[in-house]
């Protein structure tokens, strides 16, 4: 998504959450108030980098890398009715798959 209208600065990114689940695995239909807030998304913007001594070293993930993040982790923003994250990259657990 390269001509996404958010470019994040320096080491942070924007990530489009998993939708919650809407059933349980047992079938129960779980209210928005139920739902559990989703750790996972796709990345769909990164910054260019941060600096340390004077080198700019760039991010180890990349716009389409499904990653793994706090529950209550970046702030959300809304883009075009779209629900995002904007976090720092240090903010993620891990990369799926």
């Amino acid at each position: 998504m390269a001509d996404f209208k958010i470019k994040p600065l320096g080491d942070r990114v924007i990530v489009k959450p998993k939708e919650a689940e809407a059933t349980t695995k047992g079938g129960i239909i779980l209210p928005d108030t139920a739902k559990e807030k989703p750790i996972e998304g796709t990345i769909v913007a990164v910054g260019p980098g941060k600096y340390e001594d004077g080198k700019l070293v760039a991010l180890s993930v990349k716009v389409g890398d499904i990653v793994l993040y706090g529950k209550y982790g970046g702030t959300e923003i809304n883009v075009d009715s779209t629900e995002y994250l904007i976090m720092r990259e240090s903010d993620i657990y891990g990369i799926v798959g």
